[in-house]
């Protein structure tokens, strides 16, 4: 069963680096406890349980790999603005094909975001 005290996160995982970042350090949150991941592809989807959730008055944290804010606008398409939004490029996380994120940098911005939350 749901916490529902606890805020979801929402993550990109695209085809970038930074996307499959951001995907990680949504997982690291919710494996933690810290938050509840829920489906933003479903959310975009129009995936009628998902998007339910997402409107549930919950605590919202998007993270976003690149400045195209696909989890933002998913959210926005419903009229839901996070409470928080973190875009990976505002911490100067290159966007990158065909190669996987640094983990020491992936380390680091969880540490940030934990202390913002």
């Amino acid at each position: 069963m749901a916490d529902v005290t606890k805020p979801l996160v929402y993550s990109c995982s695209g085809c970038s680096s930074a996307a499959q970042m951001a995907n990680h350090l949504a997982i690291k949150l919710d494996r933690s406890g810290k938050a509840e991941m829920s489906c933003i592809a479903g959310v975009g989807g129009n995936v009628k349980a998902l998007v339910k959730t997402a409107k549930s008055s919950r605590k919202i944290i998007a993270i976003d790999g690149c400045p195209l804010a696909c989890v933002k606008a998913c959210l926005s398409n419903h009229n839901i603005k996070a409470d928080q939004h973190f875009e990976l490029s505002g911490y100067a996380v290159k966007k990158q094909k065909g190669v996987d994120f640094d983990s020491e940098e992936a380390s680091a911005i969880l540490e940030l975001i934990q202390s913002k939350i």
